[in-house]
């Protein structure tokens, strides 16, 4: 089975093109084999480029533990890069169809970081608590006052397609212990399908400095959908403006909460290797080698 490694922020995809070769029968156990790193690939999730009859192309994306995901910002760059350059062509805006809905993007420019600079319309956040999904009250819920182990945290919870739990704090984020707290708000019984938690400290009305808490990966370097639901909540709550830069560990993601009501997040999208994998690992050995068969630039 071939792949492209791609990563957008330092959130990083094995992609696997369904258009020329059969899909996984089972998408969420070879996640499991592949993602694990130092023993396969390694990534924090795999995405499906499949056939679509309302787009260019169906998104799927497939955590490191294996549940599927609704939607995932930086992986959608990744599969907007992906099928820019698959199409050949330049189009003004490439949608993809996605369990969130269909999503359009649109490849910018060339990324000081290297890469392209992709633009994704993730459309208008999610604030209905029924449909985030969560048990805590208000719409969207805000400055929610939670004990969480031993301490009172004030969580902002909406959707970008999936469900978020935002958490601006006055200590530094860098010495947060993220792993603990954000395990502990992901398996809340406030969030009937789990949940995405970022950790927030604002330096100033237009830039925030995010560790992220994702739901079924674990501490990853950057989160899409998480950037923006960080400036939603931020905006609702006036801590922030609606342009906002969103520092991460992996990068810088600029996110707009634009007049239209849609969100828009731009950043980097790079390819890394294309490889193949060994047939071992697809049909469910052990972790095995991967055989990259030819490396790209940005």
């Amino acid at each position: 089975m071939r792949f492209v490694k791609m990563q957008g922020t330092g959130n990083d995809f094995i992609v696997v093109d369904c258009f020329d070769q059969s899909a996984p029968q089972d998408p969420g156990a070879l996640a499991r084999r592949l993602c694990p790193r130092r023993h396969a690939v390694g990534a924090d999730g795999l995405i499906l480029v499949l056939p679509s009859d309302v787009a260019v192309a169906r998104m799927r994306i497939f955590n490191a533990d294996g549940s599927e995901a609704e939607m995932c910002g930086n992986g959608l760059r990744c599969v907007v890069r992906y099928l820019y350059e698959r199409l050949g062509t330049n189009p003004s805006a490439i949608p993809v169809e996605t369990a969130a809905g269909v999503l359009k993007g649109e490849v910018l420019s060339q990324a000081p970081e290297g890469g392209l600079n992709v633009r994704i319309d993730m459309g208008r956040p999610v604030l209905e608590p029924q449909e985030i999904p969560t048990s805590l009250i208000g719409r969207p819920p805000l400055n929610v006052r939670k004990v969480v182990r031993d301490r009172v945290l004030q969580l902002c919870v909406l959707s970008m397609g999936n469900p978020h739990c935002v958490v601006f704090l006055k200590e530094p984020v860098e010495k947060f212990p993220v792993q603990e707290y954000g395990l502990a708000l992901e398996c809340s019984h406030e969030f009937p399908e789990r949940t995405n938690v970022e950790f927030v400290n604002v330096l100033s009305p237009s830039r925030v400095r995010v560790r992220v808490w994702e739901r079924g990966c674990g501490e990853t370097q950057a989160c899409g959908t998480g950037a923006c639901a960080v400036v939603v909540a931020g905006a609702l709550t006036n801590r922030t403006a609606r342009q906002v830069a969103v520092e991460l560990p992996g990068g810088t993601l600029d996110i707009t909460w634009a007049s239209d009501d849609h969100v828009y997040l731009s950043g980097p999208a790079l390819c890394v290797y294309h490889g193949e994998l060994c047939t071992d690992l697809v049909k469910g050995g052990a972790p095995a080698a991967t055989k990259a068969v030819q490396t790209t630039g940005p």
